[in-house]
């Protein structure tokens, strides 16, 4: 668990500092895909589903 931890601390300041320089490319999008993929295994993964389930039944009304 302490690395999958640190795996997502790492790709997400990776990913950050890679849109804060608007080098978007090939790497920021695997970046970005393998902070999901690590995220999705931590205890945020939960509340984050139901965030996005609420938004889009949210959308889904309007």
């Amino acid at each position: 668990m302490a690395i999958t931890i640190s795996l997502v601390f790492l790709f997400g300041l990776v990913l950050f500092f890679l849109l804060r320089s608007k080098s978007l490319g090939y790497g920021s999008a695997f970046v970005a895909i393998m902070l999901g993929f690590h995220l999705a295994s931590t205890g945020a993964a939960g509340p984050m589903n139901n965030l996005t389930t609420a938004v889009v039944n949210a959308l889904g009304n309007l």
